[in-house]
């Protein structure tokens, strides 16, 4: 570890990271270059970042030594979270004294100290920053500076909300309250209360005595409105009796509700058109077999057959994605028991679509040691990951599934060297319905349900998946599973 900060490089990275925003770049990518620019310049082996939603948090992004993490989940009862969320909003802990799993594999990769930073808006902690370090001396308190002021410059990203939260249920969109103002005649506010502050991300100093920054409907009548960064409120007025013709305004935040109204309206959309391909097909070859079966040879006949059976196993499969997203229930459900992953690779490749089967080349080590989990379900995760794979990449390309074991996890990984995933949607990827193209335009078919299912099935047994880009081209899909 360098005996002080390397305020040079820090300020040059910094810079760096300035320019990014104001030439448009947001959200994750802005985020990783931050991470990698402060790491070195404080002496880490490597940085993170979790992102706090109710539920619990998320490692958005990593670098150096803590990249393996990236995708995992943090429940808002894992008591790791609870620790490193109290106390000042800097401080240092030992690594190999906070309770849980995750604790003890950091620890075990000689990561034994760790200094924390909270990034908070208004008293709401929207993430913490992690920065960690080999065993040593403690970290002098200008680094404990230079990370609490990294993750000020965070939690402004985040008020800012371009590209961030990357989850949209994030407590700064979630924990919002209603808004209340007072306007006078030309609409001018007089009265912005804290929640109006928050809702709008606008402060009291910079509403007051100016015009309402959104529109305002008649008295009694509510108005939908989306504001620039992407939020909906919901407005309603009323005049206040006395002279001076004030009228009162209550505003709420219903992004999560028009979100879901979305995700209705998607779903039925989706499923008319994702249903309509396969029925068609069947229907067709099914005619045909009836109406022409004495003319037709017998391989005609057999490979009809073939066509209508490879559809209704598409078909089967969307159906059982439509059902569990509709339901939002997790697939699986089997108690969670030790077993080779290699041999449940292996034994999942004919449950593949042909298409995509022949394009599969295997890399599993014989000595791979036992995951704890449900070997049924790993069938369904290998399935969507690799006909991902093999939708986003040319017919002729391999699709490579390959695995490793490290630390207290076991993993493996499907590649293809198809178009890639744009680094700020490597997250976005496993929200259900999300599809990079979307309408009529869209150049790959599918529901934009199987990433969601397979973060779903493989968190269920104490797992993570990611994505990432595949240097050279293509996009590389990592599950990590804890050891049998």
């Amino acid at each position: 570890m360098p005996e002080r900060t390397d305020y040079p490089a820090l300020i040059a990275g910094h810079t760096s990271v300035i320019k990014m925003i104001n030439s448009g770049d947001s959200g994750l990518p802005v985020l990783t270059r931050l991470l990698s620019v402060v790491e070195p310049a404080v002496g880490a082996a490597s940085l993170a970042f979790v992102e706090y939603a109710p539920a619990g948090g998320r490692v958005i992004a990593a670098t150096g030594a803590a990249e393996w993490i990236i995708g995992r989940p943090l429940p808002a009862s894992d008591p790791a979270v609870v620790c490193l969320l109290s106390g000042p909003p800097v401080r240092e802990v030992r690594v190999d004294l906070i309770p849980g799993q995750l604790a003890d594999e950091v620890a075990e990769r000689g990561l034994r100290r760790m200094v924390v930073a909270r990034a908070e808006i208004g008293g709401l902690t929207v993430g913490s920053l992690h920065a960690l370090y080999p065993d040593g001396e403690p970290v002098d308190a200008a680094r404990h500076a230079v990370l609490g002021y990294i993750a000020a410059c965070i939690a402004h990203m985040y008020g800012d909300q371009t590209g961030l939260p990357v989850h949209g249920d994030g407590p700064v969109v979630a924990a919002l309250a209603d808004g209340l103002a007072v306007v006078d005649r030309g609409h001018h506010v007089r009265l912005w209360n804290p929640a109006a502050a928050q809702v709008t991300g606008r402060p009291a100093g910079k509403a007051l005595s100016r015009p309402l920054p959104f529109p305002l409907p008649p008295p009694g009548q509510v108005l939908d409105h989306r504001l620039a960064d992407g939020r909906w409120l919901r407005i309603t007025s009323g005049e206040l009796p006395g002279p001076g013709a004030l009228r009162v305004v209550t505003f709420r935040d219903i992004t999560d509700q028009q979100r879901r109204d979305h995700d209705r309206d998607l779903f039925v959309a989706v499923t008319s058109h994702e249903l309509r391909t396969p029925v068609t097909v069947i229907k067709g070859y099914a005619d045909t077999l009836t109406d022409h079966w004495e003319s037709l040879s017998d391989d005609d006949r057999r490979q009809a057959a073939r066509i209508i059976g490879q559809r209704a196993n598409e078909l089967a499969r969307l159906v059982d994605r439509l059902l569990s997203a509709a339901t939002d229930s997790r697939p699986g459900g089997e108690p969670a028991t030790p077993f080779n992953l290699a041999d449940a690779l292996r034994g999942a490749l004919p449950d593949l679509p042909a298409d995509v089967r022949h394009r599969i080349v295997l890399d599993l080590p014989d000595d791979l040691p036992k995951v704890l989990g449900d070997r049924r379900s790993l069938a369904t995760v290998l399935t969507e990951l690799s006909t991902n794979a093999g939708k986003y990449s040319l017919p002729d390309t391999p699709i490579e599934v390959s695995a490793t074991a490290s630390g207290g996890t076991v993993s493996f990984r499907v590649a293809d060297r198809g178009i890639g995933i744009r680094p700020e949607h490597v997250e976005r990827a496993f929200d259900r319905f999300w599809q990079g193209e979307s309408g009529d335009r869209r150049r790959y078919p599918g529901a934009g349900l199987g990433l969601y299912l397979v973060r779903q099935i493989v968190e269920q047994q104490n797992g993570w998946v990611s994505l990432r880009p595949r240097v050279g081209g293509g996009t590389v899909a990592e599950v990590r599973l804890p050891r049998g």
